[in-house]
Formats: structure tokens, C-alpha cells, sequence
């Protein structure tokens, strides 16, 4: 079945475009979410009107995520947990110990947003990158300090 996107989907293409997909997914899934409408002779003709539309809100969703990663880049927090030995942590510090330091300072931010590659397993200063989405990523500065016993 031919589609129009009405929102930019990862694996299938950019809000806007025509794209192929079966009955099924589009019946069950983009259908009920408002993702997507038919491609009809009718809408096809309106397409170029939403581009223009979706290109708008795009550009304005665009610019209030860098002003957001800007405003984001600026934030330090700092974690504090248990060592052994040597300075070695006992455990590790994950995405989510991270977005619940942020909102300790007033920040909410989805830990899913919060990308490591592996959980911080040191002590120091470490940049972590928030992906907002649309290509737009904000690092802040994630300290991991020594818990007062």
C-alpha cells in the first residue's frame, strides 16, 4: 500500500515522502498513531502543501531542540558512589542514575535519551551525549565522585 508520512519515521523515511508498506502495518499501526495517510490521486496533490506544512514545523521543532541541546550543553552534574580499593567503584553508574541527577536539578530528561556506550565505571569526568532527535545532540558534563562514608 502506497503512504504519505506525516512524521519522520526512522526505518521507513522523512515526514512527507510516498512510501510502500504493507497493509497490515499500515492498517494496525500507522493508521491508529496518525502517522501516515493513504496515497491517493487526491492526496498526492496535497502533498505538496503538508511539505510545505511539515517542513514549518520541522524547521520550528528543529530549532527549539539545538536551543534545548544548547541550554543542556551547559549542564554539569555530578554522582557520587561507593569505592573499594584502588578507587574502584562498587557498580556502575547507567543512564538512568544520570537522568536522576538531572532531576534533581529541575532537568527531566528520558534516560533512554541519555546514550553510553557502556555504563561509567570511573571515577572522573566523563561527557555524555543526549540525542534529542533530528540529528540534534547535546553533551553535558557527568562527574562521578567518591560517596562520603
Amino acid at each position: 500500500m502506497r503512504i504519505i508520512l506525516r512524521e519522520d519515521m526512522e526505518n521507513l523515511g522523512k515526514a512527507g515522502e510516498v512510501v510502500s508498506v504493507r497493509d497490515g502495518y499500515w492498517r494496525n499501526y500507522l493508521l491508529p498513531r496518525g502517522m501516515a495517510v493513504p496515497a491517493t490521486e487526491k492526496d498526492e496533490a496535497r502533498l505538496a502543501h503538508e511539505q510545505r506544512a511539515i517542513a514549518a514545523r520541522v524547521a520550528k521543532l528543529a530549532k527549539e531542540l539545538q536551543s534545548e541541546a544548547d541550554r543542556l550543553s551547559q549542564v554539569s552534574v555530578s554522582v557520587s558512589r561507593a569505592v573499594g580499593e584502588g578507587d574502584k567503584l562498587y557498580g556502575s553508574v547507567s543512564s538512568r542514575d544520570i537522568a536522576e541527577a538531572l532531576a534533581e536539578q529541575g532537568i527531566k530528561v528520558d534516560s533512554k535519551k541519555i546514550h553510553l556506550d557502556e555504563p561509567l565505571r570511573n571515577l572522573g569526568m566523563s561527557e555524555v551525549p543526549i540525542k534529542l532527535g533530528h540529528d540534534t545532540v547535546a553533551k553535558i558534563k557527568v562527574w562521578v565522585v567518591k560517596k562520603e562514608a
